[in-house]
Parts: structure tokens; C-alpha cells; sequence
């Protein structure tokens, strides 16, 4: 229990990395994206394959899932366009409503009534977000990108759960990510001719970032992921989540001292959804803890009711 709950909270840091590696390398969020997801496919493809982790789909089936992929790659997109726009702590604060988001949008795809308490909890997010909007404008075009990011998250967490149960974890990821590839591949030129980057191939060091990103922080934490949802309960591991943001942002205040870019309305609103987060944890607790698996994070998309 002690090691996978270890491994958990590995996993969840190195997820808030990421955002820190996506201000660190000087890419522009296209063509950042764009190498990160070949060196995961690709790693990924040599890894399961070896294996024996790859089941062999339809066509149809991977025109599906792929096609979800190409909304996951579209957020990351936004996610990375955020950070560069305006920072690390912007780009997750963005996300952060996410649940709001959800307790519309999942109604709406599932047929079943809105739940207050969620809408709630998620209108107290979007307060705090609105808090540091108003006192950031500097930063509005990342909050705009930010906001973006955060339902594209959304649709394909929703996309996902009609579909993921069908597959093994190992193929839908990989079919998803392959897909969002040859999207964002095609997609590229244009991209690139609307926001002309001022070089496509990492410089130095970047290449080592990226396979920190590419191993570490996504294929490296899928596998310890994956391995704690078997030892722990799955409010243990939604509770750990809750965590990611706030690893992401403690790391861009100690790296970058983004702090000192911030007003002081950030950490009100900050509380604000901190608050929210705390709320929720306590209505999860109230239910019965079980050791069903828990959502794989944002990079996989594969969520329960109640998660961010």
C-alpha cells in the first residue's frame, strides 16, 4: 500500500511538471506538442509492442478513437498555447474549471439531471478564476487560450467514458495518441503558417526536456499510475489528483518566481478553488470508499464522476 500510494504521488508530480517543462523549452506550443507526441507514440509503440500489450482494432474503431485524440492533441495545444501566452499558474488555474464545465456538459451527453453539488463546487472554481482574470488582464489572451484548453479536456473525458470500457487501457491510449499524432501532422502547416514559429527542431538541451516529457511525464506515469489503481481505493487516488495543480503551480513559483508576476488577488481566488477542491473531497469521503479503479488523468482521459 505504502509503495503505490509512493508511485501515485510520483505520478501526480510529475504530471504538474509539465507545465514547467512546456515554459522551459522555447518551442512554440505547435510544433512542442508536436514532438512530444512522437516520441511517446513512438516509444509507445516499441514498448506495448514488445510486450504484447497492442490489440488489433477496425478502422472504424480507430477513426473514433483517434479522432478523440485529435481533440486531446487540439488541448494540449491550448494548454501550451496558455503557458506561453501567459504562465504556468494561468494555464492551471484555467483548468481548474474544468468542473464546472462537466457538471453541464455531462448532463447534457449522459441524459441524466444536473447535480447541484457539482455545479456548485464548480461555480466556486470559476469565482476564483474570475478573481484572478480581473485583477491579471495582462494575461487575458492565456486566459482565453486557458478557458479553451479546459473544454476541450472536458468533451474528451466525455467522448472517453461512452467508449474507453470496450478496450484494454494500453490499446485505446496508444490508438488515441497515434490518431491525435496524425491529426496534429496534418494540421501543422497551417498552424505553422498562421503562427510562423521561428524554428521547428529543438535546440540543445530542449531534446532532453522533451524526452523528460515524452518518458517521464507521460508513458513512465501512466505505467506507476496503472500500477496504483491496483493496491488503492479510488478516493484515495481523486484525492491525490487534487494535488496536480498545486505541484505545477509550487513549481513555477520556486523555477520561474511567477509569484512575483501575480497580483494578490491570485492567492484569494486561488483559495477559492482550493476551497472548492476541499468540498468535494469532503462529499467524496461522506460516500463509501471503494477500491474501484480511479480515472486516469488528464493525459488519458480516463474519468469518474466527480473529478477535474
Amino acid at each position: 500500500m505504502k509503495r503505490a500510494l509512493i508511485k501515485l504521488h510520483i505520478a501526480v508530480f510529475l504530471w504538474g511538471f509539465t507545465g514547467v517543462l512546456g515554459r522551459t523549452i522555447s518551442l512554440n506550443e505547435g510544433w512542442l506538442v508536436w514532438w512530444r507526441m512522437l516520441l511517446t507514440v513512438v516509444t509507445m509503440w516499441i514498448l506495448f509492442g514488445a510486450t504484447g500489450k497492442i490489440k488489433k482494432i477496425s478502422a472504424r474503431q480507430f477513426l473514433t478513437i483517434g479522432g478523440i485524440g485529435v481533440l486531446l492533441a487540439l488541448h494540449w495545444l491550448c494548454f501550451y498555447g496558455s503557458i506561453k501566452y501567459a504562465n504556468v499558474s494561468i494555464a492551471l488555474i484555467c483548468l481548474s474549471g474544468s468542473g464546472f464545465v462537466s457538471a453541464i456538459l455531462e448532463p447534457l451527453f449522459f441524459g441524466r439531471k444536473i447535480n447541484i453539488k457539482e455545479l456548485f463546487f464548480g461555480l466556486l472554481t470559476i469565482v476564483g478564476i474570475f478573481m484572478i482574470y480581473q485583477t491579471n488582464l495582462h494575461f487575458s489572451t492565456g486566459f482565453y487560450i486557458g478557458i479553451l484548453a479546459c473544454f476541450l479536456t472536458v468533451t474528451v473525458s466525455i467522448l472517453n467514458k461512452k467508449i474507453v470500457d470496450q478496450y484494454q487501457p494500453e490499446s485505446f491510449t496508444l490508438y488515441q495518441l497515434t490518431g491525435g499524432f496524425i491529426g496534429l501532422s496534418v494540421l501543422m502547416p497551417f498552424y505553422n503558417h498562421a503562427f510562423p514559429a521561428i524554428t521547428w527542431l529543438p535546440a540543445g538541451r530542449e531534446w532532453i526536456w522533451l524526452i523528460v516529457l515524452a518518458w517521464f511525464c507521460t508513458i513512465f506515469t501512466f505505467i506507476l499510475y496503472t500500477q496504483a489503481l491496483k493496491k488503492l481505493s479510488a478516493f484515495t487516488m481523486n484525492l491525490t489528483l487534487t494535488l496536480e495543480p498545486v505541484y505545477g503551480i509550487l513549481l513555477a513559483f520556486v523555477i520561474y518566481h511567477e509569484n512575483k508576476d501575480l497580483s494578490n488577488t491570485f492567492y484569494i481566488g486561488f483559495l477559492f478553488i482550493l476551497f472548492a477542491v476541499f468540498l468535494q473531497t469532503l462529499s467524496l469521503a461522506r460516500k463509501r470508499p471503494g477500491t474501484a479503479a480511479a480515472p486516469l488523468p488528464k493525459w488519458w482521459q480516463f474519468r469518474i464522476k466527480g473529478q477535474k
